[in-house]
């Protein structure tokens, strides 16, 4: 994999960017990592949390049938991996592969971002 250099007073020479690779890289990104549910689902398995059903419990306002799409498109870009057992009842584990291992960092500034500049404390949040 490419090391890209990053001059972030220009915003990662984007002009670039888009000449070099054929599109924004930003965009490709939030692309694969965006939604309402796909950020949660990479944090759950990134805690063990690894199971349909467990996922499921975390994110009950999630119906079965998007979760399993997003599960599918996670898997499909390389994120997470999939491991079917040959039980009875069928077991499978989700996992981040090297690739979702790699987006922590991100995962990071772009949690710190969001409390900075977009969320607000909700009032009682210490008793919850």
């Amino acid at each position: 994999m490419e090391e890209v250099e990053i001059n972030s007073k220009r915003f990662d020479n984007m002009v670039e960017n888009i000449k070099k690779y054929g599109g924004c890289p930003v965009s490709a990104t939030l692309k694969l990592i965006g939604g309402k549910w796909k950020p949660l689902i990479l944090y759950f398995i990134s805690v063990d949390v690894n199971r349909f059903g467990q996922l499921q419990g975390m994110m009950p306002a999630c119906i079965n049938r998007m979760m399993t799409a997003q599960l599918r498109d996670l898997e499909q870009s390389g994120l997470v991996h999939r491991k079917v057992f040959a039980e009875v009842p069928p077991k499978v584990i989700y996992s981040l592969t090297e690739k979702g291992e790699s987006l922590r960092p991100l995962f990071g500034m772009l949690s710190k971002w969001g409390i900075e500049h977009v969320l607000t404390p909700r009032k009682n949040a210490q008793s919850e």
